[in-house]
């Protein structure tokens, strides 16, 4: 359980914002104050959608041994979402460069001018509900453990999911000047790359889902 959790969530972590926006808080005039209310406002949301998703499906019943077809039908149903999000992403045309309208997002906007407020809000919405990090939180939900064990692996998934904005802060604290180059070079491959990276982190976390829900409804216990 902690292990299939642990590799969903690492799947879910592979954001090419939530690395961006580490990249230009290093790179402000406060990059220590910056990116440590970034993280805290990761690591809040992360926790609060978890512990609320846990209680949900812990409260519908769903880690009962009775409950097994509902059980992996949500997974089922929860893969079939991703792996369908992700095919979305692939049609869609991408946008030219437009350097006027560069800032218009609201969180291109807010890192725009960084203060530890408007940081830790933006680690709140990047870090919104997403449904790979619900899809890492259902496992554990659904397994038939202790609370010991349970808690252990939600606060396992919520460091894995914010790996890309502790990592790069950890980094940074031992070598500064090579972590800003590597990360500014980094950024623009992200820049180039993003939506490529989204369409196979959904499809990858989608079909591993859609195997696991088609795999207990089989087994049949």
């Amino acid at each position: 359980m902690v292990l299939q959790a642990t590799g969903l969530a690492l799947i879910a972590a592979l954001s090419p914002t939530a690395l961006l926006v580490a990249a230009v808080y290093l790179g402000s005039s406060r990059p220590r104050l910056i990116t440590a209310f970034y993280l805290a406002g990761a690591v809040i949301m992360s926790l609060v959608v978890g512990v609320a998703a846990l209680l949900v499906l812990r409260g519908a019943g769903l880690s009962r041994p009775s409950q097994h077809v509902p059980r992996y039908g949500l997974r089922l149903g929860l893969g079939v979402l991703l792996a369908a999000a992700g095919l979305v992403v692939a049609r869609r045309k991408p946008r030219p460069p437009d350097p006027a309208g560069a800032q218009r997002g609201i969180v291109s906007r807010m890192i725009a001018d960084p203060t530890p407020l408007s940081a830790f809000l933006v680690g709140l919405l990047v870090f919104a509900p997403g449904v790979s990090f619900l899809a890492a939180v259902q496992v554990i939900a659904t397994a038939r453990a202790d609370v010991g064990l349970t808690t252990v692996a939600l606060i396992i998934v919520v460091v894995v999911n914010v790996l890309l904005v502790w990592l790069p802060i950890v980094v940074y604290l031992v070598a500064p000047q090579a972590t800003l180059r590597y990360m500014t070079a980094f950024n623009g491959w992200l820049r180039a790359h993003g939506s490529t990276i989204a369409v196979w982190v959904l499809i990858t976390v989608g079909a591993i889902m859609i195997g696991n829900g088609i795999y207990g409804l089989a087994i049949g216990r």
